[in-house]
């Protein structure tokens, strides 16, 4: 049986691999989270070529400062989460400036509202895709097939009340992404203070 700490168990020896400059690390750790860190960027960044380009990024990072993950802080796919957010915002902004410097349209404040927008959308993407199942698949049915409670309840076989209590805790979750990009600094990364 798994424990609870099995899957930090992984990262841990996932990070001691990379340390050792293990190319098969590298090559699992892409084929685990080379979706989650591609859709995060193409969330922020809103172009395939530019997400393409941050996800090989990403995990050059990862294979060049495989020591900069810390197991302690947290788990190695929240670290990836961040990081890809910082370099995406980074890479966002710098794009934005240097259109706003060449006379594009907006102001910095346009910037930075594109900025915010784009955190809380990815930050919400992350959220969805690291709930829990149950959780999930109540919010996706609420959402996408526009099914109420009792409708969810049915097609999961679940109680009425269950499935409300799924669908609570769903969008309770979802509204931390909100919350936590107006709550932080637009360049903190979501979720993991140690993201360099």
């Amino acid at each position: 049986m798994a424990t609870k700490d099995t899957p930090l168990r992984w990262d841990r020896k996932m990070q001691q691999r990379l340390a050792r400059g293990e190319a098969t690390a590298l090559g699992e750790l892409y084929d685990r989270f080379a979706s989650l860190v591609h859709g995060l960027a193409h969330r922020v960044l809103g172009d395939e070529r530019a997400a393409d380009g941050l996800t090989r990024e990403v995990f050059a990072h990862v294979w060049e400062h495989p020591d900069s993950y810390d197991p302690k802080q947290g788990p190695l796919r929240t670290w990836l989460a961040a990081l890809t957010h910082r370099l995406a915002v980074q890479r966002l902004r710098a794009t934005e400036t240097a259109a706003l410097a060449r006379g594009g349209p907006g102001t910095h404040e346009d910037l930075e509202r594109r900025v915010r927008h784009a955190s809380v959308a990815a930050r919400a993407d992350y959220i969805v895709q690291s709930m829990p199942a149950p959780l999930r698949s109540a919010l996706e049915r609420a959402y996408f097939q526009r099914r109420d409670y009792r409708q969810t309840a049915a097609d999961l076989g679940i109680t009425e009340d269950e499935a409300r209590r799924r669908l609570r805790l769903g969008l309770q979750l979802l509204s931390t992404a909100h919350d936590a990009a107006t709550t932080t600094a637009p360049e903190a990364p979501p979720g993991y203070g140690g993201a360099a």
